[in-house]
Formats: C-alpha cells, structure tokens, sequence
C-alpha cells in the first residue's frame, strides 16, 4: 500500500547544514532572516517565544517540539524580551554549542535546534503539500531523534552522512504523523480524513491509472461534490491539482535517473510521449529534454 507522506519525504532527500546544542540565562534573543532551510526545534527545558514573520508569536516549553518545513525569517526570545535597540549576546563555548544572554547568569533554557536542506530540485512542490509548521508538545521521540542527529554530526564514525540522512528522514516523519491532523491545510490533513486517505493511496499507488474526480470520489465512499469539496479544505487544492501535481514530481525523479520519455510517460500516466511532453511543458515551463539536460549538467 502507498505512502504519500514517506513518499514525498523520500524525495525532499533531506540532508542536515546546522544541529547545535543551545542554552539561555536572562533576556536574550536570536533573529534569523531570509532563510529558505527547513528549521526544527526540540525544548528540553526552559521556555521562550518564537515569532515567525507574519504569525502570531507562540511560546516553546519544555517537551515542546517544532518543525518548520520552509521559513524566510522568525526570532526566538527569552519570554522576558531584551529592550529595543539592545545587542544580542551570542557566545559559542564549544563546537555546535552556543550560550545566549548573559553569561554570568544561571542558563533556565535548554533547547536543540538544526536546519535542514532539501536536495530535490521541486523542494517548493513538495514542501507546499506539508503544514507550514507543526508544534507538538510532549513527545519523547522527537526529543530522542534531535539528540541522536546532534551526536552524530559530532562524530567520525563511519557511514556518517548516511546515518544523518536516515534520522532526518525519521524526524520529519515521525513530528508529520504526530501531529495528524491538528495542521493547517495540507497533504497531512488529508491522510487524517478517513474519507480522503483512500483516495490519496490511490493517486499515489497507481500513477498511471486514469484519475478522474468520479473515481477518486467513489473510492472515498462520497459524492462527486462532497468529496471534492472536502479535497479542497482538507488539502488546500483540487483533487486534479493535486494528482497533476505529484505525476510532475514523479516525471522529474524519472527525468533525474535517465528514463527514456516513453517509459516515463507510461509510468505516470499519458497515453503517448507526445502528450506527456506537452503536458510537462506547460506545467513546468521546460520541455522534459531540456529539463533532464539542465539536471544532468548541475
């Protein structure tokens, strides 16, 4: 049976840029902007308020956990905030390891943080199918796996990168179904829809069956229009939106390892090369040979 979430997870291909081990005492604050990494967090105790740009300010406890999966400038602050116009303090004590505020005081925040790069050339695809941020609040495992990625990039040991490879994919996995469906609008969403699961499976499992809104409807047990209008508000797009959406992902993994555009065609669902070649263009804005070559040469 398919798996939509670990699916697009696999193709984000996430690899780690930062993990750090950081701790706070009196008012202190972190800005950063115009980020376009994945960033997580792990409270192990203490709390403190993040903002996000153009989100209401949420406040991370100990036990909290969260994931932004695409972020372009947010800040992080003692709860008691330093004055207007005053400088952060910022101290590195040891390799991956910062102490924030004044260093004489006592540290009350104790967190995990890391930012994460996804390889996938079709990264604002995939990421537009997950929730813009997932908070979760008491979850051992997540607090577990931050822990083990810290260690490990602090480490020689063999096969390194590709312990690192597989723990962000655990990571992402594991906050995305713990959060269920208690997310904006979202590929998560729908997988937490009994009615919609099915339907998602579908599209996913058999790429190059004829997709139509009647099927898809039929096997989620609904009418053609309560389904589709449940598709909408639980993921944020149609029902042929989405599954035009992932057959393009699809095609440029397929373009990616070289497949000839006849077998790609047929495995994501156009009854010949040519109306696959169309379709591709007008969808991505390049021809799937020049697509494939542009690939190839970066």
């Amino acid at each position: 049976m398919a798996d939509p979430i670990a699916e697009v997870v696999s193709f984000l291909k996430p690899s780690l840029s930062i993990s750090k081990l950081v701790t706070g005492g009196g008012r202190w604050m972190v800005e950063r902007t115009d980020l376009d990494s994945s960033f997580y967090c792990a409270m192990v105790e203490g709390c403190c308020r993040l903002t996000i740009t153009g989100r209401e300010p949420v406040i991370l406890n100990g036990g909290d956990f969260v994931l932004i999966p695409e972020v372009c400038s947010f800040t992080m602050e003692s709860i008691d905030p330093l004055p207007r116009g005053a400088l952060a303090e910022r101290l590195e004590t040891a390799p991956g390891v910062f102490r924030l505020g004044d260093p004489q005081l006592p540290a009350d925040v104790k967190m995990m943080v890391g930012h994460c790069a996804f390889a996938t050339d079709d990264k604002a695809l995939l990421v537009s199918l997950l929730p813009e941020v997932i908070h979760i609040h008491g979850e051992d495992r997540l607090a577990l796996l931050v822990g083990m990625i810290h260690d490990e990039t602090r480490s020689s040991r063999a096969a390194r990168d590709m312990v690192l490879h597989r723990l962000l994919e655990v990571l992402l996995i594991e906050a995305l179904r713990t959060a269920g469906s208690e997310v904006p609008p979202s590929l998560l969403r729908g997988m937490s829809d009994r009615h919609l699961a099915p339907a998602l499976r579908g599209i996913h499992e058999d790429p190059a069956r004829t997709v139509n809104v009647e099927a898809l409807a039929r096997s989620a047990g609904l009418s053609r229009s309560s389904f589709f209008e449940r598709f909408r508000r639980e993921l944020g797009v149609s029902p042929m939106e989405y599954a035009t959406a992932w057959r393009m992902a699809l095609a440029k993994e397929f373009l990616r390892r070289d497949l000839a555009t006849t077998e790609i065609a047929r495995r994501v669902g156009y009854g010949s090369a040519s109306a696959f070649t169309a379709a591709f263009t007008r969808y991505v804005g390049t021809p799937p040979g020049a697509y494939a070559r542009a690939t190839q040469a970066s």
